[in-house]
């Protein structure tokens, strides 16, 4: 969807804090403001940023950044560099395993070509009849050992944190329920973000369970850390009960870290 329908979905859905978080991109902020104001609904800037923590991938989300930094741009577009090569290993991964012409279905998914992601495939395979829906699609060839798996150096952690933070923004550990880290290196992980200047982490998201909004609930008491919810939602039918405006509310002890654009 074009920024601006996402702004004037949330609107319609009730939300009244709204914040776009691209991957890795910022270019549309200006869109999205726009619309959120034409709506009367208050808007914050953000990105979501690809990190590389040891094995695993995770995603920082920066919230109230200047669009505008230098700086933020052109780290950005050192993490985007890489994209069109994976893709390309994806393509040919998928193509190894009998399915033709990927690439190019997945770049029909991609309005900018330089932010072709696994997302984008996901829904060619679903398009192509491969699988039923983009879960399917991520279990099936998008993990490792699986044909479409390619792994990829993004930013580091500190890296993301200090683009954030010089653009005049927060930085919050997204979905943390999603990494599959076991306790020790969960605590690491919250350890570190914490002393590089991480902000929050979201506690309350589409793909967090009931004992997740729990167990993250009390991490961000244990570590100190501010709280966030979202939707993470990608578009219409991406994924079941994913919509805006339709999480679930944080435990009252806890700091929204909204409170800072309030």
């Amino acid at each position: 969807m074009a920024p601006g329908d996402v702004a004037r979905r949330a609107a319609e859905h009730g939300v009244e804090l709204y914040a776009l978080t691209d991957h890795d991109e910022v270019s549309g902020l200006a869109e999205a403001s726009a619309a959120a104001n034409a709506c009367a609904m208050a808007f914050v800037a953000g990105v979501e940023i690809s990190v590389t923590w040891g094995a695993t991938t995770l995603h920082i989300v920066g919230l109230g950044v200047d669009g505008d930094d230098g700086a933020l741009r052109d780290g950005l577009a050192r993490v985007r560099s890489g994209r069109t090569r994976r893709a390309r290993e994806i393509s040919d991964g998928l193509a190894a395993a009998g399915i033709e012409g990927a690439f190019e279905g997945a770049l029909r998914h991609a309005e900018n070509p330089q932010m072709i992601g696994r997302t984008h495939f996901a829904r060619f395979l679903v398009e192509k009849g491969v699988c039923r829906d983009v879960r399917e699609v991520f279990k099936r060839y998008m993990v490792e050992s699986k044909p479409g798996y390619v792994p990829y150096r993004w930013a580091t952690l500190g890296e993301a944190v200090d683009m954030i933070t010089a653009a005049g923004g927060v930085s919050v550990l997204a979905h943390p329920a999603r990494y599959r880290l076991d306790s020790l290196a969960l605590h690491e992980l919250l350890k570190e973000f914490r002393g590089l200047g991480g902000t929050a982490i979201e506690v309350v998201t589409s793909n967090h369970t009931r004992d997740d909004v729990r167990h993250f609930t009390q991490l961000a008491l244990d570590f100190g850390f501010e709280a966030s919810s979202g939707s993470d939602f990608h578009g219409p039918g991406e994924s079941e009960n994913v919509e805006l405006g339709r999480v679930a509310a944080l435990a009252p002890e806890l700091t929204p870290v909204w409170h800072r654009f309030v």
